[in-house]
């Protein structure tokens, strides 16, 4: 019998003993049911734990593919800022290109009109040189005139009429002017060469090669290029130290250096103060520091001034790649780019540059 079933007699009917014999078969179909129902209970007991088991297995499986999907929306997200900021640095990388192969093309426009120019200044300035020897000439003539005159007697037509021209013609005038104007003519043409040869330097194409160098040579020549953009808003001072010469691309460094001249003049209102020093920061290495006393700069806009495209000048008169190309430019040379400002006070950029190049630019 069924021991819940016994039991439950016992119970109920209390320990009767032995059972009345018309209840045997009963109490053994009911003992038989109950054996049943534990089976089936156990059957199912097992299903449900098998099932639940298998539900266990697909959640987590739903939940791995829930971290999978979340983890590739991440990387999805991560890659697609990737490609914005890849996107934004290859623009202003194209920009710079652009800008950079403009500013080539300037440089040789200007080198070939500095070439065009040269051309006719030198033959000006070996005509003064034969002018001169004429002059020369013609005035050992007229003092032979001169001395052939002196011996006529006093009265003659011919003296009379020469005094007369000489003093007309105002000759004595001209025998003191003509050698100051043949002087300043000649100085004006050096001048003129002077800045045709800065202008060959500064704007001189070449293939990105280093070389040795005057750093003092490439600021002169800048200067002298940018001297119309300064002269009437700074004095420009120089403070010129001690410099060995630097392997460089001089050519890409004086554009630094005018990017730097232009803003520290654009920075200055009215009239003020451009410093320029170079000297020795360390061994192996040198600097070349452009001061001004303009408005400086504020410090939540000096993290940025670097930046392309980035600039506080108006609309259409800067394009905010002057301070990026010039880092890039001192970024390939191996140097850095220091800012030392402060609203009010001016601004001081200084340029550190090795003396030798230890590896190749990219």
């Amino acid at each position: 019998m069924h021991p819940l079933l016994s039991r439950q007699i016992r119970r109920h009917l209390g320990d009767m003993q032995p059972l009345p014999e018309a209840w045997q078969g009963f109490l053994e179909a009911v003992s038989d049911a109950y054996t049943h129902g534990d089976q089936d209970r156990n059957l199912i007991e097992h299903a449900l734990e098998e099932m639940s088991q298998e539900l266990t297995t697909r959640n987590e499986e739903l939940r791995r593919q829930l971290e999978e999907r979340c983890c590739a929306e991440l990387a999805l997200q991560r890659e697609k800022g990737e490609q914005a900021a890849l996107i934004e640095k290859l623009a202003a990388t194209q920009e710079q290109l652009l800008q950079s192969e403009k500013l080539a093309s300037i440089g040789q426009l200007a080198a070939g009109v500095a070439h065009e120019i040269n051309n006719p200044v030198g033959y000006v300035h070996a005509n003064l040189g034969s002018l001169e020897k004429y002059l020369v000439d013609l005035f050992a003539i007229l003092d032979g005139d001169a001395a052939a005159v002196a011996e006529l007697p006093d009265g003659h037509p011919v003296r009379m009429r020469l005094a007369a021209e000489r003093q007309a013609r105002d000759l004595d005038y001209l025998r003191q002017d003509v050698p100051d104007l043949l002087r300043e003519s000649r100085e004006g043409l050096a001048r003129v060469r002077k800045i045709v040869q800065d202008l060959r330097e500064f704007s001189h194409a070449d293939e990105g090669i280093m070389a040795w160098g005057d750093l003092h040579q490439g600021l002169d020549s800048t200067l002298n290029i940018v001297y119309n953009e300064l002269k009437y808003k700074a004095e420009v001072i120089k403070e010129y130290g001690e410099l060995p010469p630097v392997q460089c691309n001089l050519s890409q460094l004086n554009q630094v250096f005018m990017n730097l001249l232009v803003n520290a003049s654009h920075a200055i209102e009215d009239r003020g103060t451009i410093t320029i020093r170079t000297g020795v920061r360390a061994p192996g290495q040198v600097f070349v520091e452009i001061q001004d006393t303009g408005c400086g700069i504020a410090p939540e806009i000096q993290k940025r001034i670097f930046d392309p495209f980035f600039t506080t000048k108006p609309v259409g008169k800067g394009t905010g790649l002057g301070l990026s190309l010039s880092y890039s430019i001192v970024q390939r040379h191996h140097g850095v780019i220091e800012l030392d400002s402060h609203p009010g006070q001016g601004s001081t950029f200084r340029i550190c540059l090795p003396v030798a190049q230890s590896e190749p630019a990219p």
